[in-house]
């Protein structure tokens, strides 16, 4: 399974040892600025998504399926888990963006994209680990997966996210739509 290195950042897969931090930083961190279409779980939820996680590394590697995964963000000095990142499968409606509506000749119609994301904790924000990992992880699907596109999406008043898309090099869309919230401030990077 993938494992990544950055200068400050180990990027590997999570374990079961993780659940404790991961719990603490999706679920209960009253700084969490948005805790997903799902709301906050519990820790027996929390704890199946981890194990879900886990298997899915193997699982989607046996079936030649693309590598979708979730992976933990943990400092190299102190091995703590600050964070959260990975690609995930993004099906939406992305005519709805200027510089993507001609790939649509039909309104309405929805394609597949890689999606980057991240999560810090709160007490390690504003250090560069978002843009730190984000980076490694766009250089590894570029190089390695052959990528052609990834995107990461936000809403209008997460400038935070918005910044770190501009510092990883993502040219910035803002979606005419209000709806779907998660889809109104889109950060695209081509391979170059």
């Amino acid at each position: 399974m993938l494992t990544l290195t950055t200068p400050r950042l180990l990027i590997r897969p999570f374990t079961l040892d993780d659940l404790p931090a991961v719990h603490q930083m999706l679920d209960l961190d009253p700084a969490r600025s948005d805790p997903g279409s799902y709301g906050a779980l519990s820790l027996e939820q929390r704890a199946d998504w981890l194990r879900w996680t886990i298997q899915s590394y193997s699982q989607l590697a046996w079936l030649h399926q693309p590598p979708y995964f979730d992976l933990a963000i943990v400092l190299r000095s102190t091995s703590e888990l600050i964070g959260a990142c990975g690609f995930a499968p993004c099906l939406a409606e992305f005519g709805q963006l200027p510089s993507l509506s001609e790939e649509s000749s039909l309104h309405g119609l929805t394609w597949p994209e890689v999606g980057l994301y991240w999560e810090i904790a709160s007490g390690h924000r504003r250090q560069g680990f978002a843009s730190e990992a984000g980076q490694a992880l766009l250089d590894h699907g570029f190089e390695h997966l052959h990528l052609r596109r990834i995107v990461a999406m936000t809403r209008y008043d997460n400038a935070a996210s918005i910044g770190v898309m501009r510092k990883l090099g993502m040219h910035i869309e803002h979606n005419v739509q209000q709806d779907p919230p998660w889809l109104q401030v889109v950060g695209i990077l081509e391979k170059r």
